[in-house]
């Protein structure tokens, strides 16, 4: 039996490793499982045909992290799309379950409409789980467009899809006013009620995506 290539074999335990994480996301970023594959399929070509100058298997997945986003944002670009038919729904659901998968559904489409970079920063930021440097980074662009991309998408998801209490999203901390301070301090001075935790960057974000990111399984 004739040996095999060394790095062929690695990209072969790599493939078998990390495709399916892969398509995953690549489904986040094209919206159909057709398309996600034909992305997954060039990312995984142009990894293999760099594999001798990326050096070693740790930057194998960034690399093809970075052509999933890449690739998509150019396709995405010439693209024409209109509304995409919503995923049946599940037999004998109840009605908590319909609420919960109509929510999602609409939550999946308004996410699609994003401008593809604004797209690709909630899926790097809040479904990879990336930093603004990472993101940036992965995306070549300054940390300041990731943090504004993120803003505006944000924004948008929140205008389309309603106020924050029908889903029961987070109010940002400029849209809560606090009190007045007091114009004399009172007599008595009570143990002070213990501060509220401020907002964590990214919850609104992962929230929302991670309400969109349950796609049905990818076909067999």
């Amino acid at each position: 039996m004739a040996n095999r290539d060394p790095l062929e074999e690695e990209f072969r335990e790599f493939v078998a490793a990390r495709s399916g994480a892969l398509l995953r996301t690549a489904y986040l970023l094209a919206g159909d499982w057709a398309t996600a594959e034909d992305l997954l399929q060039t990312a995984l070509t142009k990894t293999y045909l760099a594999w001798k100058r990326l050096g070693g298997i740790d930057a194998l997945e960034p690399y093809a992290r970075r052509v999933l986003v890449n690739t998509s944002t150019s396709w995405w670009r010439r693209r024409w799309h209109g509304e995409r038919p919503t995923e049946v729904l599940p037999e004998r659901a109840g009605v908590d379950e319909i609420a919960q998968q109509l929510d999602r559904d609409a939550l999946w489409r308004h996410l699609q409409a994003l401008p593809a970079r604004q797209r690709a920063v909630l899926v790097l930021r809040f479904y990879e789980d990336m930093s603004e440097a990472q993101t940036a980074a992965m995306l070549e662009i300054s940390p300041g467009t990731v943090k504004s991309q993120t803003s505006r998408a944000l924004n948008t998801l929140r205008r389309r899809l309603g106020s924050e209490a029908a889903l029961g999203l987070p109010v940002e901390p400029e849209e809560k006013a606090a009190p007045p301070a007091p114009r004399t301090p009172p007599r008595v001075l009570r143990q002070p009620a213990a501060a509220p935790p401020p907002a964590v960057p990214g919850v609104e974000g992962a929230a929302l995506v991670s309400a969109a990111a349950a796609p049905p399984p990818a076909p067999r």
